[in-house]
């Protein structure tokens, strides 16, 4: 085996890479703008173990780099093999991907079956790897004969055909995505949930005066005798859908721009 670069832990501020996850084997790939984008999408979702095998332009790939817009902890991870074997000796499960037909007696998975089966046996301390073939023509019928099982991609038959960036996009895609619970979105992208606790009833008191102030110059109360009447409606309408502290000063804000005036800094302009 001869190798390049090591293992080691990503470099300070990368991303976080997942637990275990699958190493991702490219063999004899061509360009190095395929290599980088390989890289970046792992690092979208989490992976880190970037192999690959006879790079047809040699490694270091200053292409490769580029291509993987600032997936540096990837790319400066990267091994390299001379042989197939060597890439996939410290591995107890190895799928390969391809979208033809062989005659070999392998399981076939889709990629969704395929990283719940990585992910059942990376439970019982397995370490697996996803194989990748050559741009042009994919994989041997040797080298997927280091494989355990085969993955398929459910595409088009009558265009089936996917460069290796985008199937380890959808691998490393459906990695991830295994992960997680059901509805849930990495800590990095979920959206802030904002407080709805029902502002104080201090506050709504205010909002109730102001809006009463500011309707009084309008004329909207008619006459005296229908101004009880009218104010009740509008604070039982007021107090029914529990505003929060920033609903109300946005409220606040809206009567102010109205009355022709800045907000005091107690009533807030925006929500």
């Amino acid at each position: 085996m001869s190798a390049s670069g090591t293992p080691g832990e990503a470099r300070a501020g990368a991303p976080e890479t997942a637990e275990n996850g699958p190493a991702i084997v490219l063999v004899e790939p061509q360009l190095g703008e395929n290599i980088g984008m390989v890289a970046r999408a792992m690092a979208n979702f989490g992976l880190a173990d970037l192999r690959l095998v006879t790079p047809r332009d040699g490694w270091p790939n200053e292409k490769a780099r580029a291509a993987a817009s600032s997936a540096d902890h990837v790319i400066e991870a990267v091994r390299v093999f001379s042989d197939l074997a060597s890439a996939v000796g410290d591995l107890n499960f190895v799928l390969a991907t391809t979208a033809r037909s062989r005659e070999i007696p392998k399981a076939v998975f889709g990629p969704r079956e395929a990283v719940r089966e990585i992910r059942n046996r990376q439970g019982e301390g397995q370490a697996a790897g996803i194989l990748f073939g050559r741009e042009r023509w994919g994989l041997t019928n040797e080298e997927i004969g280091y494989a355990d099982a085969i993955v398929t991609f459910p595409v088009n038959p009558r265009f089936a055909s996917l460069n290796i960036a985008q199937s380890a996009l959808l691998m490393s895609y459906e990695w991830l995505q295994a992960g997680l619970a059901e509805g849930e979105l990495p800590t990095r992208f979920a959206i802030p949930v904002n407080d709805t606790t029902p502002a104080p009833k201090a506050e709504l008191v205010g909002l109730m005066e102001h809006l009463e102030s500011a309707l009084e110059p309008t004329g909207y109360f008619r006459t005296p005798e229908k101004k009880p009447v009218l104010i009740r409606n509008l604070r039982a309408i007021l107090q029914r859908p529990g505003f929060t502290t920033m609903e109300i000063r946005a409220l606040r804000g809206v009567l102010s721009a109205f009355q022709g005036r800045k907000a005091r800094p107690d009533e807030g302009d925006d929500g």
